[in-house]
């Protein structure tokens, strides 16, 4: 009894010691953003040194809200206090856009992350379809005449992508071109299946199960 007590006070810290994202960590992003060029250079094939950034900054956003989530499978944080978490994330990344220049770049970055958390939140709840292709099918039907139900099935295909199913690059690759809505958030999507992946080992304890 002793053991498992001593075994849990040590696990109890590493709660405290995840910082996600603070608002310190998006300043900084702001500030790079601001600081760099967008425009295109007409003899480079490569995006504008803005976008690239920007699209780490994306990347950065992702992983940290999924390093919760891989938490929450861990049995570190219950569903609450992953939710909790999240929702701190969510009030910086997806708080009012900064005036100016950079304002259309953030909400370039801020409209993909609705999936991303509402996602989450679906996952959380276990209240999910996992039939990707049918929800798909059913999402690219719904964008041009219901955005908030097209979003809520984004975001059941991003809780079945956490849950472990494969998606979503085959159903986008045709549509990069003049891509929708829907598909930006199935590419948030092929994106958390990425991160997932990349924190397969993240956290791989489970805690105490014994």
């Amino acid at each position: 009894m002793a053991k498992k007590a001593t075994k849990k006070a040590a696990e109890e810290p590493l709660k405290l010691f995840y910082i996600f994202y603070n608002q310190e960590r998006w300043d900084n992003w702001l500030k790079t953003l601001s600081e760099a060029s967008f425009e295109v250079e007409p003899t480079s094939e490569e995006l504008p040194e803005g976008f690239r950034i920007l699209d780490g900054f994306s990347v950065d956003i992702t992983i940290e809200v999924l390093k919760i989530i891989k938490l929450y499978q861990n049995k570190r944080f219950s569903a609450n206090e992953a939710l909790d978490k999240m929702a701190a994330v969510e009030a910086i990344v997806m708080t009012s856009t900064p005036k100016g220049d950079l304002e259309e770049i953030v909400q370039i970055l801020q409209l993909p992350k609705l999936v991303l958390f509402g996602g989450c939140r679906k996952y959380l709840s276990g209240e999910f379809d996992k039939d990707i292709k049918t929800l798909v099918k059913t999402g690219k039907a719904q964008i041009e005449k219901d955005m908030e139900l097209a979003l809520e099935t984004a975001s059941n295909i991003a809780a079945a992508v956490i849950d472990g199913a494969a998606c979503c690059g085959k159903y986008v690759k045709d549509d990069l071109e003049n891509p929708t809505l829907f598909d930006e958030w199935l590419i948030e999507c092929e994106r958390m299946n990425e991160a997932m992946t990349s924190l397969k080992n993240f956290d791989e304890s489970t805690g105490d199960d014994d």
